[in-house]
């Protein structure tokens, strides 16, 4: 019972700091044990190898990437400290300038590229097998050993204690982004009153999560879930969503006169609930590992067209925003529909794993959520011309 508690992803992704720590831990103390009970010299290497290796790496994702960086990195710098070592060259300043001269290759080949992190772990790795420049053969294997004992405990470590995926996180912030745009929506489409502090708080959230998300797109393609391309098509429509429902809430309240007239429109309230609720229910299947079945109705705009293009303020002067504001919702619905097709069309989003779990956290469906099977995009849900 414990144990599928601690491999909960829900429970991992709620604390995860916490199962952070406690997985450095274990991880330090496997490495101790095992240098102690080996008698290995120069085990405190060990040990530093184990941090630096668990440091910034909390999630498989990064561990199959930046994991392979160290492990190359830590192989190729010891490699080349120790022939410098054996090299039967009497000069004293060789070993602190080929450290200095590696290092700067190192550096200067991976600046700006994805690799940067592996030519770190050589820098690293050289200058800690050559040390001050008066080290011993023994010393400098010594070193190496432990170097590559520390940096494959702790990636063995995070790829099998307490777990943390990032399609896991991907997939939550995603669920986190699509709820509070929902709530954003169903506010917008109940109030009385222009939006607030708490609004731009909650824009602000979204936007850290996108942030994080695109941080953590190479980490889901490890993990063989998603492709790059397809995370970052996700990634792409919450951005364009979340900018249509900031821009409707502007719309919404340019002026005094064209939000009469948006309110004597009838049925469009229902309307926005209904896609509010949609959405919702969307983030909840992405949360919950089910299969994307929701349907996301057609933002239908014709029985508001007149209305909309013959609105005129008491001067007489033409109102754009009624236009307007019925233009982004049916965008707002438009790029829900294409994030739902997105999703609906990844063979391997749907978990089990999470299905299984999420009945234990009480996770339901919003109230009064449609499903339906994938149906192609209608032509009425198509951007206007």
């Amino acid at each position: 019972m414990m144990l599928s508690r601690l491999r909960d992803p829900y429970i991992s992704q709620r604390y995860p700091q916490i199962f952070y720590v406690l997985r450095v831990a274990l991880a330090l103390c496997c490495t101790y044990a095992l240098t102690s009970w080996l008698h290995l010299p120069s085990s405190s290497w060990a040990l530093v190898s184990t941090v630096m290796v668990m440091g910034n790496l909390p999630h498989i994702g990064g561990v199959l990437d930046k994991g392979r960086q160290r492990l190359f990195g830590s192989i190729a710098g010891a490699l080349f400290g120790l022939t410098m070592i054996i090299l039967p060259l009497d000069i004293p300043a060789l070993l602190p300038l080929s450290a200095l001269i590696g290092t700067l290759l190192a550096l200067w080949f991976s600046y700006n590229k994805r690799y940067g992190y592996g030519a770190l772990m050589f820098a690293i790795s050289l200058l800690l097998v050559i040390g001050d420049g008066n080290q011993d053969l023994s010393v400098a294997l010594w070193r190496s050993a432990n170097v590559l004992l520390g940096t494959s405990i702790g990636i063995l470590a995070t790829v099998l204690v307490m777990p943390q995926k990032s399609t896991d996180l991907m997939r939550f912030g995603l669920a986190d982004n699509l709820d509070q745009m929902a709530k954003l929506y169903q506010a917008h489409a109940s109030s009385t009153a222009a939006p607030g502090g708490e609004t731009q708080e909650l824009f602000k959230d979204c936007t850290e999560r996108l942030i994080k998300q695109r941080a953590l797109i190479e980490g889901v393609h490890r993990e063989r879930r998603l492709t790059r391309r397809e995370t970052d098509d996700i990634i792409s429509l919450q951005r364009r969503m979340l900018s249509t429902i900031e821009l409707l809430l502007e719309t919404h309240w340019n002026s005094r006169a064209g939000h009469d007239q948006i309110s004597a429109m009838q049925g469009l309230r229902h309307q926005q609930h209904m896609l509010a609720k949609e959405i919702g229910t969307l983030a909840f299947q992405i949360r919950a590992g089910q299969s994307i079945d929701v349907l996301i109705s057609p933002f239908t705009l014709d029985h508001h067209a007149e209305l909309a293009m013959t609105a005129c303020a008491e001067s007489g002067r033409q109102l754009f925003s009624p236009a307007g504001y019925l233009w982004l919702n049916r965008e707002l619905a438009r790029l829900s529909r294409e994030l739902r097709d997105q999703l609906g069309g990844l063979e391997h989003l749907p978990s089990q794993r999470l299905r299984r779990r999420a009945k234990h956290h009480g996770l339901t469906p919003p109230a009064d959520s449609t499903t339906h099977p994938q149906t192609p995009r209608k032509p009425d849900d198509s951007p206007p011309a």
